[in-house]
C-alpha cells in the first residue's frame, strides 16, 4: 500500500472515531437531560397534589381564623403565581414562596386549639404532610439528574458537544432564604 492510501486510512479511522465520539456525548446529554425532565415532571405530580390541597386547607383555616387574612392571601397568592409560571425556574421560585406561606398557615393554626382538633384539618394536615414528603424525595431525585445533566454541560469535553447543540443546565431545586428561616408562633 502507498503511503497515500495509509494516510487516507488514517484520517477516516480518526474522523470515524471523533464522529462516533460525538455521537455517544450528544446521546449520553439527551439521556441526561429527559432523565431531569423526567425527575421534574415527577416532582410536578406531587405538587400538583399540594397544589390541589391549598383551597380546602385555606376553606377550613378560614372558618376558625377569619382575622388571619393576611397568611390566607398569602397563600392563595403563591398558589396563583404557580398557576402563572411558564417556566422551570418560575414555577421552582413559585413552590418555595408557597412552602414559606404554608410554614406560615400552619403556624397560625397553632393559635387555634379548635382548628387544630377538627377533623378535616387534621386530614388535610396528614394529606399535606405525605405530599411534602413525597415532594422532598422527588426534589432529591430531580437535583440528582440536573446535577448530572449540569455536570456534563459544564466539564470538558462534552462541554464541546453540549456548546454544539445547544444543551443547557437545569436549574436545582433549592429552598429560598425565607422557607429556611424558622417560622415564628405567637401566643
Amino acid at each position: 500500500m502507498s503511503g497515500t492510501v495509509i494516510g487516507i486510512i488514517i484520517v477516516v479511522v480518526v474522523v470515524l472515531l471523533i464522529a462516533l465520539w460525538i455521537a455517544g456525548t450528544y446521546n449520553g446529554l439527551v439521556r441526561k437531560r429527559n432523565n431531569a425532565r423526567e425527575g421534574f415532571s415527577t416532582m410536578d405530580v406531587y405538587l400538583k397534589k399540594r397544589f390541589d390541597l391549598i383551597p380546602n386547607l385555606v376553606e377550613t383555616v378560614k372558618g376558625y381564623a377569619a382575622h388571619e387574612k393576611e397568611t390566607l392571601e398569602r397563600v392563595m397568592q403563591a398558589r396563583s403565581n404557580i398557576a402563572n409560571s411558564s417556566s422551570i425556574p418560575e414555577k421552582i421560585q413559585g413552590e418555595n414562596q408557597l412552602s414559606g406561606a404554608l410554614g406560615r398557615l400552619f403556624a397560625v393554626a397553632e393559635n387555634y386549639p379548635n382548628l387544630k382538633a377538627n377533623e378535616n384539618f387534621l386530614d388535610l394536615q396528614a394529606q399535606l404532610k405525605s405530599v411534602e414528603q413525597d415532594i422532598a424525595n422527588a426534589r432529591k431525585f430531580y437535583n440528582g439528574t440536573a446535577k448530572d445533566l449540569n455536570n456534563s454541560v459544564e466539564q470538558f469535553p462534552s462541554n464541546i458537544v453540549a456548546g454544539i447543540f445547544h444543551f443547557e443546565k437545569m436549574p436545582m431545586f433549592e429552598a429560598n432564604a425565607e422557607s429556611r428561616e424558622n417560622v415564628k408562633v405567637q401566643f
